[in-house]
């Protein structure tokens, strides 16, 4: 981890310049003073080579023809996937708009897999209406899901590639808002509903079984649970009457926001082992000859979130007796993250700080005390105009955004290389919001 004048610099694309806060070597000042604040900047070096780290790892772990499908929950921003397009990625999508935007971004049907409790029949139409052969598959999850899906394909003519999403019953030590592997969450189904609806005639005139999934939670940093899920996926698919295409082992593997999370960051290497080791032990490792089984990947935080940051300016600072605030013009409708979660990222100044640190509330406008992106953090002084960074934030930022108190959505830049700074989404005007 950087540092420079006392200051920590929990990723890789920023350092300091002169005194001055670059994000891949541009300086956050000059952007500021081409756009306006508050907005969001993406660094393209930084996303490429994340995304080609795991692909790699992958290869390197001997899993077999790996296909990482990028979940477009964590950032669907179209010019970012046609990056992620261009490098072979597909793409996980849980609504008929991400599925539309992975297509326009040159994602094929053939990587795309639908994931998701509430599919409605159009999206389900939708799906098996795109490419040749609809997308790779429907994750259901549920059974009537798959009787819904039965009577669509029905109707268009088709045959819908269906992979069952495995509940595992495990609880991922993660928040309990982005938990997803135990029975008491909305999400997969049970082993002995997918045994005995896998066995029952009825469901597979329409549809065909190609695969199964499992994913247990988001921002995971201790992979016990992912390896129990796994091996139960494993074992549960060898009892299966089909044979399969492909096994799914999900996303949700964390980064560290807070430098203390470093400490137990699993690395690439190390969570692809643990994918090869329990697959080969649940699955692979029972047949004599290895079956053509890929595997599947849906990460999204992972190859996106340490690509991005969320650029503020200080509007003002109040003190009220021993508490002292920072106002910034960033709120929790561009970032919601901290508001939701609790959850911390790095606030960097950009001018690279001197003096005392005190301990500061770093506060947005929106009229919630919720609005805060941090508390009583060490902050230098700083004065109207100053510009400030938080840090990680290209997952789950601007695509939780929201135009709470009537505020438009921040511009989207992108990073390429050279000096180059491109828009990739212009900020909403008034006119703009609904």
């Amino acid at each position: 981890m950087a540092t420079k004048r006392g200051v920590s610099l929990n990723s890789p694309a920023l350092t300091y310049d002169k005194g001055e806060l670059c994000i891949e070597g541009v300086s956050v000042k000059k952007i500021a003073a081409q756009h306006a604040t508050p907005f969001f900047v993406y660094g393209q070096k930084t996303l490429l080579s994340n995304y080609q780290e795991f692909f790699g790892e992958a290869q390197m772990a001997g899993l077999p023809r790996p296909l990482v499908c990028f979940a477009l929950k964590a950032n669907p921003n179209k010019e970012l996937l046609k990056l992620l397009a261009a490098e072979g990625s597909g793409a996980d999508i849980v609504s008929g708009g991400e599925l539309r935007r992975a297509l326009e971004s040159g994602i094929p049907a053939e990587r795309i897999v639908f994931s998701g409790v509430g599919k409605t029949n159009d999206e389900i139409a939708l799906a098996l209406n795109c490419g040749t052969n609809g997308v790779y598959s429907f994750n259901v999850e549920s059974i009537e899901e798959l009787e819904h899906i039965s009577v669509v394909a029905a109707k268009l003519g088709k045959v819908a590639r269906i992979c069952f999403r495995l509940n595992p019953m495990v609880k991922a030590k993660t928040h309990k808002y982005i938990s997803t592997g135990n029975k008491t969450h909305k999400f997969g189904l049970l082993q002995k509903d997918i045994l005995k609806a896998a066995k029952d005639k009825k469901h597979w005139k329409h549809c065909k079984l190609v695969g199964l999934s499992v994913h247990i939670g988001s921002q995971l940093l201790d992979l016990k649970a992912t390896g129990s899920a796994i091996v139960t996926m494993g074992e549960l698919a060898r009892k299966l009457p089909h044979e399969l295409e492909f096994l799914d082992v999900g996303g949700g593997l964390g980064v560290a926001y807070h430098p203390d999370e470093a400490k137990k960051l699993p690395a690439i290497s190390t969570y692809m082992a643990l994918v090869a080791k329990s697959l080969e032990a649940s699955y692979f490792g029972h047949f004599k000859v290895k079956p053509p089984v890929r595997v599947v990947f849906e990460p999204g935080r992972r190859i996106i979130a340490k690509a991005g940051f969320f650029v503020m300016s200080v509007l003002r600072h109040k003190v009220s007796e021993d508490q002292r605030f920072l106002i910034v013009d960033g709120g929790m409708n561009d970032f919601m993250r901290p508001s939701l979660y609790d959850a911390f990222h790095d606030l960097v100044p950009v001018k690279a700080p001197a003096g005392k640190k005190l301990p500061t509330h770093v506060v947005g406008p929106i009229c919630e005390s919720s609005d805060c992106f941090a508390h009583g953090r060490p902050m230098p002084a700083m004065k109207s105009g100053d510009l400030l960074v938080l840090s990680d934030a290209g997952a789950y930022g601007f695509s939780m955004g929201s135009n709470y108190n009537l505020r438009g959505k921040p511009t989207e830049l992108l990073v390429t290389g050279e000096q180059d700074i491109r828009v990739v989404n212009k900020a909403q005007s008034y006119e703009e919001l609904r």
